[in-house]
Parts: structure tokens; C-alpha cells; sequence
């Protein structure tokens, strides 16, 4: 498979300080990336460095088997191939959404600028806003818009910075979707710049969670949720609490709540103390089973409520119930185990 998009050992400092920390991944052609994780931890920087605005102090950017930049070797912004969205759009407000969406076509003739605005506007459903100005558009019809002038003269790579800021929350992921989509039906290798969870999942093939200015894994998001390599991942990605356990054998793990297997052997010594991660779909709701949790809260999230129960120790889990079971706090409901993927880390001293 061609590689759109290798980023080699990239490492970026600023005033003495470390934002990018030896930064490695792979791309392929038409794929979709997210650089996911919190403010400050470096993903715009590192999407500044694809793009050619910030300058990397070690390290390579290969776009399209093309060395664009290393500590010697500077290719300029224009000469990319790069589109980009940024955060708040930055579209031209006394441009017309036709004008906005042509601007980067000036050198082509008019009936090839004709045919790819004709293409982007059905492509995007903004055939009933080509003649309106950026102030008379929603959030969402301003980003179809900044996403439609980007993907015009058919950059090699899309980036993303915050694509979804601007918009209800309830909306990002709906939208997210739709731009996958789009992305994937004109074949554009993208990367998306986003701290937020759902909005990575629905968007992309692959993620890379960033912390701190150090890519902590690059993986899928099924993979990512369910074999994180890292704490620090585990802890970031989904929702889950830690237990405290000790190994057993290579693939058996003792805890309060039970002996948690695993399929394939874990590697880590008999006697080892470690910590557990348990993940709400992990602790199902029976009211036959002889386990018992007290509800300490509960939120309500239509389809389920996502309960905190207490053990007699003090340990508290996480559980998914469908909201048909509405248990009152302090009451206390059966529970029993249904972990698929047993993940655990040393236990730190």
C-alpha cells in the first residue's frame, strides 16, 4: 500500500521547551487520521509541521513519497500540495460561497473552475447557498464551504485543525460521519486535528493519541478502546476505572471481582502485582448473580444509564444498564463479569 503521508523521528522545540517529541507514523493513500488528545499536548503543532508552518528540529515529512522538510530542508507551504481547514474556517467574507470555493482555481481555464464547483457544490448539498455570503451561513454550511474551497484544486493531502469547534456539540458527530464520507468518496488522504473522542471515532480509519508532545499509540479505535498499549492511553480513551490484581499464571489475573482471563498469554510474571482496566460494558447488570454493587450515582443517557457501583471494599466500577433498569442511589443490584479483553499494567510504586 502507498504511503501518503511518513512522518520520521520529528521532534519540534520552541524557546528551549519540547513540543514534539520523536514523532513517528505511516499514512496510506486515501486514509483518514486524527491526532487526538488534550490542549498542549502538541497534535496542531505536528499538523503545522505536515503542512510547512512550523519547522521541525529533527526528524523528516515525506508527502507523497516526496521529502518536504527535514532540519536542512524547508519545502515552502504552497508548493505541498496541502489543503487546509482551519478552526474557525477563515473563509473570505466578501466572497460569495462560489468565489470562496474557487479561489485556489484562478490559473485554470472556466469550464474546468465550472465543472469542480459544480462537483464540490452537489458533493457537499450546497446547491442552495452558492450565491449567499459567509455571514448568512450556519456553523455547518461554513465548514461544508471551508472543506469544498480546500478540496477544490485537489491537494494531495487534506488537513483538518478542529474541523468540528464551531459547531453544537450535538452535531459534530452526525457531521463527522458525513465528512468521512465525502473524504472517502473523492479519495483524499486526510488528517484531523481533535481532542474529542467521538467526533475521532466516527471520522477516522486510524488515530494517534498524543500527550505531553509524545505519539503514545497509532492504531485503530476498536484497538485503541480494547488493547490500549498504555496507561496513559487507557486512561484517556473511553471511560473505565483501575483494580487492583495479581497474576496467577500467563494468562489468568486474580482481583476482587474475580479471576479475569485472558485468550493469549499476557507476559507479565506469576505473583506480579498489577492494575486491571475495567470498562463499563465489562460489568453487566444481574439481578441472579450472587455479586452485588451499591449504586453510588448515575447518569441518565437514553438508551442507558451509566451507573457507579461501590463494592463492600471501597472499590468502585462503572457499569452500562439499559435504562429500563432504573435503581434508586444507595440501593444495591447483582452484577457479574463479561470481559473480553483483559488489559493490565504493572502497578506502579
Amino acid at each position: 500500500m502507498t504511503r501518503a503521508i511518513n512522518i520520521k523521528e520529528v521532534s519540534v522545540s520552541i524557546e528551549g521547551r519540547r513540543i514534539l517529541d520523536n514523532i513517528s507514523f505511516e499514512l496510506e493513500e486515501a486514509g483518514i487520521a486524527c491526532l487526538l488528545g488534550p490542549s498542549g499536548c502538541g497534535k496542531t503543532t505536528l499538523l503545522r509541521c505536515i503542512a510547512g508552518f512550523e519547522k521541525q528540529h529533527q526528524g523528516e515529512v515525506w508527502i507523497k513519497g516526496v521529502r518536504v522538510s527535514n532540519p536542512t530542508h524547508h519545502l515552502p507551504v504552497e508548493q505541498r500540495q496541502i489543503g487546509m481547514v482551519f478552526q474557525d474556517y477563515a473563509l473570505f467574507p466578501h466572497l460569495s460561497v462560489t468565489d470562496n470555493i474557487t479561489f485556489g482555481l484562478k490559473n485554470n481555464n472556466a469550464k474546468i473552475v465550472k465543472q469542480r464547483l459544480d462537483e464540490l457544490v452537489e458533493l457537499l448539498s450546497l446547491q442552495d447557498h452558492v450565491n449567499k455570503y459567509p455571514h448568512s451561513l450556519s456553523g455547518g454550511q461554513q465548514q461544508r464551504v471551508a472543506l469544498a474551497r480546500a478540496m477544490a484544486p485537489r491537494p494531495g493531502v487534506l488537513l483538518l485543525d478542529e474541523p468540528f469547534a464551531s459547531l453544537d456539540v450535538e452535531l459534530r458527530e452526525q457531521i463527522a460521519r458525513e465528512l468521512r464520507e465525502i473524504l472517502k468518496h473523492d479519495g483524499i488522504t486526510t488528517i484531523m486535528v481533535s481532542h474529542n473522542q467521538l467526533e475521532a471515532f466516527a471520522m477516522a480509519d486510524v488515530i494517534g493519541v498524543m500527550n505531553d508532545g509524545k505519539l503514545l499509540q497509532w492504531d485503530h479505535a476498536f484497538k485503541l478502546y480494547h488493547e490500549p498499549e498504555t496507561s496513559e492511553v487507557a486512561d484517556f480513551i473511553g471511560e473505565g476505572v483501575f483494580i487492583s490484581g495479581e497474576v496467577i499464571n500467563d494468562k489468568e489475573v486474580k482481583t476482587e471481582i474475580g479471576i479475569i482471563k485472558r485468550a493469549t498469554a499476557h507476559g507479565v510474571e506469576k505473583g506480579k502485582k498489577v492494575t486491571v482496566l475495567i470498562r463499563p460494558d465489562d460489568i453487566l447488570h444481574d439481578d441472579d448473580s450472587n455479586m452485588t454493587a451499591c449504586v453510588k450515582d448515575k447518569a441518565f443517557r437514553g438508551a442507558e444509564f451509566l451507573y457507579t457501583l461501590e463494592l463492600e471494599s471501597g472499590v468502585r466500577l462503572l457499569s452500562l444498564v439499559p435504562s429500563h433498569h432504573d435503581h434508586p442511589i444507595n440501593e444495591s443490584i447483582g452484577i457479574r463479569l463479561e470481559i473480553d479483553h483483559l488489559v493490565i499494567f504493572p502497578e506502579k510504586t
